[in-house]
């Protein structure tokens, strides 16, 4: 039978450690699961939010409502041959298990993506992505539960409309599908993306060459120097997206920001470092009772033990304005805002 707990406390549930409570919480280990709790009066007189990790969320407030925790987990490999493994992995995966697990049987595909929070259903939502990598090139498959229709439906890579940091489930599929499991095509053969400078410097550092196991402790090492420990400090890794601007609109900013930091992501569009924004705004470090920009890396906001959803948010908003003030461009929300 389903259990439903009232007034749950979601502080361990959120990496921001935010101490605010859902009306409702329960969890589910299969689709079973998941359409007893769909079919529930629960469900059905309450609004609803399926929680992973709870490592890309911003609780402002008290949850009205349910929330449903995926735990579907298991890593099943359903087809081997030459050049690659095609695998099934649960929605509610720890990423970061799965990243170990390929690297464990030298798989290649997603080594550049170790240690990024949250959960494996997650993935295609953001399009995760880090070092040159993005998740979306390596999915085949996302199995999803039509809430609606109340039947799984499986989505096709083309089906998924990837784009940075963005995905048919954060567009029109919000809020309308739950993801349960994801499929993955991994090589056999190494990619060896170490494009990204400080990969390349951490390998030489590290005295180690190209390897998706190598690949991954650089990049985790990286990690851990540059982002706080969310059971340490709490935080959600990058709070906000890169933003993408026009080649003619970074060329003028070029000229009164020498040292701004930009990608190029096709003929007319430059992606630029948020991190670099923010920081060059004087807010690397910066701190509002509880609530703060971390001293290593800009983008990331932090709650130093105290500080509420709300004194997050507002600090969030602060950054925000004083960006489209100074460089005239508008940064968003990596995270979820509940």
């Amino acid at each position: 039978m389903t259990e439903f707990i009232k007034n749950r406390s979601l502080k361990k549930h959120n990496t921001f450690g935010i101490n605010a409570k859902a009306k409702y919480f329960t969890s589910f280990k299969s689709t079973i699961e998941l359409k007893k709790i769909i079919s529930s009066q629960i469900y059905k007189n309450n609004k609803s939010f399926i929680l992973g990790d709870g490592s890309n969320i911003l609780l402002t407030k008290d949850f009205n409502g349910l929330i449903m925790h995926n735990q579907i987990k298991g890593i099943n490999i359903v087809e081997d041959n030459q050049t690659s493994i095609i695998v099934e992995v649960g929605g509610g995966m720890n990423w970061h298990t799965f990243v170990e697990w390929s690297i464990k049987k030298n798989l290649s595909g997603i080594e550049n993506l170790a240690l990024i929070p949250g959960t494996v259903g997650a993935s295609p939502v953001q399009n995760i992505g880090a070092y040159g990598m993005e998740v979306k090139d390596t999915i085949s498959k996302v199995y999803v539960f039509m809430i609606k229709e109340r039947k799984v439906k499986i989505f096709s890579n083309n089906d998924c409309k990837f784009e940075y940091r963005d995905s048919i489930f954060k567009r029109s599929l919000k809020n309308r599908v739950i993801i349960t499991k994801v499929e993955f095509r991994l090589l056999k053969k190494a990619l060896n993306k170490t494009n990204y400078g400080a990969i390349e410097n951490e390998l030489k550092h590290l005295n180690l060459k190209p390897s998706p196991k190598n690949i991954a402790k650089a990049v985790i090492n990286i990690r851990n120097r540059k982002l706080p420990n969310p059971s340490e400090l709490g935080n959600s890794g990058s709070f906000f997206k890169n933003p993408v601007i026009s080649v003619t609109k970074f060329k003028s900013l070029k000229k009164d920001f020498p040292d701004i930091i930009g990608y190029r992501v096709s003929e007319k569009k430059i992606k630029i470092a948020a991190g670099w924004l923010i920081e060059n705004a004087g807010f690397k470090g910066y701190r509002n009772g509880d609530a703060g920009v971390h001293k290593n890396q800009a983008l990331v906001l932090v709650n130093y033990k105290k500080a509420s959803g709300q004194d997050i948010m507002n600090l969030a908003r602060h950054i925000q304005k004083t960006i489209l003030e100074r460089y005239n461009i508008q940064i968003e929300p990596e995270v979820n805002i509940l």
